[in-house]
């Protein structure tokens, strides 16, 4: 994948044959060399390439978060029942814009500004930046408010 590559150039991909990543020896050993224990995970196939890691991970104790976005399935819905399989086996869904957000924090942290803010642009049509995006979280906030009687 060129554009995970090029964003993250010293990661070195490997190479796997199998659906289940955690059954690569290579792969897991990656793994558990970090000595990380939260798992992030996203991938092609939903029902298989993505569901079969993230159970076996569970069933060893880590905690997985699943961007059910960034998954694709055969159909809608075989990916929503994959993923509803996974949640129920402990995982936890989120989706790209939540990572995304959770890793910048905040938009003080000018340091990663201008990538994250270039990459909502493009991807999630500016994050409020619009007129009608505006004034959708105007109603909204005013529907929330009542006047004190």
């Amino acid at each position: 994948m060129p554009a995970i590559q090029a964003a993250l150039p010293g990661i070195q991909s490997i190479e796997r044959r199998n659906m289940n990543i955690w059954e690569d020896d290579a792969v897991r050993s990656a793994v558990v060399k970090t000595q990380r224990r939260r798992l992030l995970i996203s991938g092609l196939l939903t029902e298989a390439c993505v569901s079969f890691p993230v159970l076996s991970a569970l069933a060893e104790g880590y905690e997985v978060f699943v961007v059910g976005d960034a998954c694709g399935g055969l159909t809608m819905a075989s990916h929503e029942l994959a993923l509803r399989r996974m949640e129920a086996a402990g995982a936890r869904m989120t989706s790209w814009i939540q990572v995304l957000l959770e890793l910048q924090r905040d938009w003080t942290r000018h340091e990663t500004y201008d990538g994250c803010r270039a990459i909502v642009e493009s991807n999630a049509g500016g994050y409020g930046s619009t007129p009608s995006a505006q004034h959708l979280a105007i109603g909204s906030t005013r529907s929330m408010c009542h006047p004190l009687n």
